[in-house]
């Protein structure tokens, strides 16, 4: 038995043992190994184009644009490639924000705060009683320092109905309300 070995004493003499140990013939073994050899590029420079992109990019790039159309449409139907959809450069760009805030539903504000801006030295009295009742767990001490600290919260995070009647009842005694 006698096996094949292959000695790589350099790249240069590798297309000799490689056309002795394969069909191919002396040119195309030294083309092999050349291939393997090429160094890439580094990776800030533009790698090198072969020379038949290249007389193609050459060719191209002196098309007018009627040819360049012809050309666009004949590589489209050799290649079965679908026609790509043309965006105009600033219609529908622009467009588009307008109908995206018309379509946008309005936000319906369900939650509010009913704010004691400010009341009538005349009806502070009866003030701070309708506050000791709206409020719960709250006394006369701390209705009387908490009306005289006006402008404050008299509740937070409720909905539309309870603001509107909180509104009403601390209105009829003097008070001004803001609800937020």
């Amino acid at each position: 038995m006698h096996s094949a070995r292959l000695i790589v004493r350099s790249p240069l003499k590798n297309w000799r043992a490689i056309s002795r140990c394969s069909a191919l013939s002396q040119t195309e073994a030294q083309s092999v190994v050349a291939e393997k050899l090429t160094v890439p590029p580094p990776s800030g420079v533009d790698r090198p184009v072969s020379p038949k992109i290249e007389k193609l990019v050459t060719e191209i790039s002196q098309l007018n644009l009627l040819e360049v159309s012809e050309l666009s449409g004949a590589l489209k139907k050799r290649l079965n490639l679908p026609d790509a959809p043309v965006m105009p450069i600033g219609g529908f760009a622009a467009a588009a924000p307008a109908e995206e805030e018309d379509e946008a539903p309005k936000q319906v504000k369900s939650i509010f705060t009913v704010k004691l801006m400010k009341f009538d030295e005349k009806q502070k009295v009866p003030l701070i009683k309708e506050i000791k009742g709206l409020i719960e767990g709250m006394n006369l001490v701390q209705a009387k320092k908490f009306v005289e600290s006006a402008p404050t919260v008299v509740k937070a995070d409720v909905g539309k109905e309870e603001a509107d009647k909180l509104k009403a009842a601390i209105e009829k005694v003097g008070g001004v309300i803001e609800i937020e």
